[in-house]
């Protein structure tokens, strides 16, 4: 506990400080505009005292017999003087300009027994604050709510009443402002599940399932939070909220194809190959899904698809067959887009890589840099903006040099955030992850970069 200044230095400081604020919620304190002034034990007990009176009135003997427990005085004079002498120190501390009988913030009510009221707002004491916010809350929308809420429960620095909690007439009122905490929490909880924020409403019912392990209903709804963040978040494994422009970075692992709720990027090579016989195309890879997935393993609807959408654009070259026996023969430039709708929804087929006369396609970071930004170009002109899911681009069999997962990863986000600040074209990108890659990548390292160095690195 802080050393209590004399009364001369606080009398010397009012020409400066002016507010009080008394805070319960916690260790008891008093702060004068923000600095701590320390109370010696029994006026802490005694400002506590009037505190859990709530504005009314409590005579000199309740507060003996609260304060200092034992046996009484015949003539209660020894009472009289204790009491006194402790709001005495309180008035000097809490209204130093008036630190007498003419106190307002320690009033003395004259009746047939002296009695003291503390006369302080909830702008004043932080449990006159919570408790308002609290009842408040309650009568307001899920939105209004939750930012009461939040204030509310951020005004707890720990166990209420924490200096008197032996004292018996603080029991009480701890246990209530402890079931009213766990109300709010609750209350907190709802608040977040009406407004979409289910991932927030978890993290409430998970301190609350601390507190209340035996509550059936808290169980029930801590439950059907998780099924349903499981379900939204297939595999989700780093989200970040960007708010310059607002909109999500997501790195997932899982099926590409299950996102239908956004379009998709599927790499191919400059021959814009489909035959997924193993030879030409593995039959692991992204483009043997896309086949498989959204075409039935139609190749001739999917190839007919790709010739109208590359009709516009000029080759760069021709294989002979006798160079290239196997697969497509015509080239087009490393960064070409070809937007396929299937389903609703776009597939932005994206040659990031050449195919060699061998079959072995081949890339490098400065192809994957153009062909992201042509990507983007796409996106802008046909994505509507709507969410957008692709995968790690370059870790499969596309073969970019010395390029770690990490890496291709980190180009993704670097190109995405860069271009979205200039031309803003999807609300949110989400990176499916193969779990081979995601295993290589250190996550914890990419949540740094794109916390601390990509908004340095972009401006």
């Amino acid at each position: 506990m802080p050393t209590m200044p004399e009364y001369d230095e606080i009398t010397a400081l009012f020409t400066i400080w002016s507010h009080v604020v008394v805070k319960v919620l916690g260790q008891i304190m008093v702060e004068l505009d923000g600095r701590v002034i320390g109370l010696a034990p029994k006026a802490v007990a005694v400002l506590a005292r009037l505190v859990v009176a709530q504005g009314r009135p409590v005579t000199v003997d309740e507060i003996y017999a609260d304060v200092w427990p034992g046996p009484r005085s015949p003539t209660g004079r020894p009472a009289k003087i204790l009491v006194q002498q402790r709001i005495m120190d309180l008035r000097r501390i809490l209204d130093p300009a008036n630190p007498g009988k003419n106190s307002t913030v320690i009033r003395t009510e004259r009746g047939a027994v002296t009695a003291y009221r503390l006369d302080l707002g909830a702008a004043d004491v932080d449990v006159f604050q919570f408790e308002e916010l609290v009842g408040g809350a309650r009568q307001s929308s899920p939105t209004e709510a939750a930012e009461l809420l939040i204030k509310a429960l951020d005004l707890w620095r720990g166990e209420p009443f924490f200096d008197v909690k032996s004292y018996p007439f603080a029991a009480g009122p701890i246990s209530r402002l402890v079931a009213l905490q766990q109300a709010a929490k609750r209350d907190l909880m709802h608040a977040y599940i009406a407004i979409g924020l289910p991932d927030k409403a978890e993290l409430i019912a998970r301190m609350l399932a601390v507190d209340l392990p035996d509550d059936a209903e808290l169980a029930g709804s801590l439950r059907a939070l998780r099924e349903r963040l499981h379900a939204r978040n297939n595999g989700e494994v780093y989200r970040y909220e960007f708010t310059d422009p607002a909109m999500s970075l997501v790195v997932t692992s899982g099926d590409l194809f299950a996102h239908d709720d956004a379009h998709l990027v599927v790499g191919f090579t400059d021959t814009f190959d489909t035959a997924a016989d193993g030879i030409v195309i593995s039959t692991r890879s992204v483009q043997a899904q896309l086949l498989s997935h959204l075409y039935g393993n139609n190749r001739v609807r999917l190839q007919r698809q790709l010739r109208s959408a590359l009709r516009d654009v000029t080759p760069i070259g021709t294989e002979a067959a006798a160079a290239k026996p196997r697969g497509k023969r015509t080239r087009y430039p490393i960064g070409t887009v070809a937007m396929l709708r299937s389903e609703g929804r776009c597939v932005f087929a994206v040659a990031y890589s050449r195919m060699g006369n061998n079959l072995i396609a081949r890339s490098s970071l400065d192809d994957l840099r153009l062909s992201l930004d042509k990507l983007w170009d796409a996106v802008y002109f046909y994505g509507q903006q709507a969410p957008l899911a692709m995968p790690l681009v370059g870790s499969g069999l596309a073969r970019i040099q010395g390029a770690r997962p990490r890496d291709l990863l980190v180009l993704i986000i670097e190109s995405f955030v860069a271009r979205s600040r200039t031309q803003f074209f999807c609300p949110e990108l989400r990176i499916i992850v193969p779990p081979t890659a995601l295993e290589k990548i250190g996550m914890l390292d990419v949540a740094t970069f794109v916390r601390d160095e990509l908004p340095r690195r972009i401006g």
